[in-house]
């Protein structure tokens, strides 16, 4: 499985960028004065139903390079109203310098300003951020790195950061420890390795270590995980979640594929319908893994993601 912090995506979204596309629109130069200007966002989208926030991961869009204002237009072109949020295109905006070996000090001394004007650009165009994922949360990053991050998040509005949950149990403990200090949750993300005891010792060290629960990598590792073994433990464990994940994933058993809604074992419309008898207050993240066909693309991908949550509550 592709890490999020993808190598090729990043090449070819700086690329895109140094080409000057957005030149022409003084995007790049102007910043948000000049954004504003550009777009137009028209209707302000609205992904909650019935109670259950609907929101997407920003590394769906990958395959369609970026800056945080295009990032903005596609989100609202999606029609979703609430994100996890990566942290490149921000930090980015922000000033994160090109070179790698000053990026832990730029994070460590970087002014919340560039933040708050996205959470506030995010805001007008009626897009909320719940989760916040740079890549500073990592057992090489130092302890001011992990703080900017909680500090950063924050200052977005996100109730907490995510991560991959760590192999050394050291580590959640040091991140739950921070996160208490800043009362910004981290919610531990986990790929096939999931099981319904995955989570139990982060958990146990600080009540702000959280689960990222990507219900469709739970359902692709097999073994004891089913649909029935999913539910229970969104139920047993929702108030230690602080976001999901939401993918159609084939079973091991079934060849673990990435399919487009609605194709793969991954029980979706019981999950939305769990959150929305229960009330449980989780925002459920579109994440597209699935083959973009031809002709389409991600925001039209996410719009169909979108259209199947919707009807699957009844909305």
């Amino acid at each position: 499985m592709p890490a999020h912090n993808n190598d090729a995506y990043n090449a070819s979204r700086r690329s895109f960028l140094l080409k000057g596309a957005m030149a022409s629109a003084g995007l790049l130069i102007g910043g948000s004065a000049a954004w504003s200007k550009a777009f137009s966002f028209g209707k302000v989208p609205n992904s909650k139903f019935f109670g259950v926030q609907i929101g997407v991961i920003t590394y769906s869009y990958r395959s369609m390079p970026h800056n945080v204002e295009q990032l903005l237009q596609y989100i609202v072109n999606s029609g979703i109203s609430a994100i996890e949020l990566m942290g490149e295109s921000v930090e980015d905006y922000a000033g994160k310098p090109a070179d790698k070996s000053r990026v832990a000090e730029w994070r460590a001394a970087v002014s919340m300003d560039k933040f708050r004007e996205v959470k506030k650009m995010f805001k007008k165009a009626g897009v909320s951020i719940y989760a916040f994922k740079p890549s500073a949360l990592g057992t090489n990053n130092t302890d001011a790195e992990i703080e900017y991050a909680l500090r950063a998040a924050k200052t977005l509005g996100a109730r907490s950061v995510t991560v991959e949950l760590p192999k050394d149990p050291a580590h959640s403990q040091r991140l739950g420890t921070l996160a208490a200090k800043h009362k910004v949750y981290i919610g531990y993300h986990a790929h096939t390795q999931a099981t319904d005891t995955a989570w139990n010792e982060a958990l146990s060290q600080s009540p702000y270590n959280s689960m990222n629960l990507d219900c469709g990598h739970y359902i692709a590792a097999g073994g004891n995980n089913t649909k029935e073994s999913l539910l229970a433990l969104i139920e047993a464990k929702h108030d230690r979640i602080t976001s999901f994940h939401i993918k159609d994933r084939k079973t091991k058993e079934n060849g673990a594929a990435n399919l487009p809604w609605g194709r793969g074992d991954t029980p979706i419309k019981e999950i939305l319908n769990l959150l929305k008898e229960k009330k449980y207050d989780i925002p459920a993240s579109i994440e597209l893994e699935y083959k973009i066909p031809d002709g389409s693309d991600a925001v039209k991908e996410t719009k169909k993601c979108l259209a199947y949550a919707k009807e699957a509550l009844g909305a």
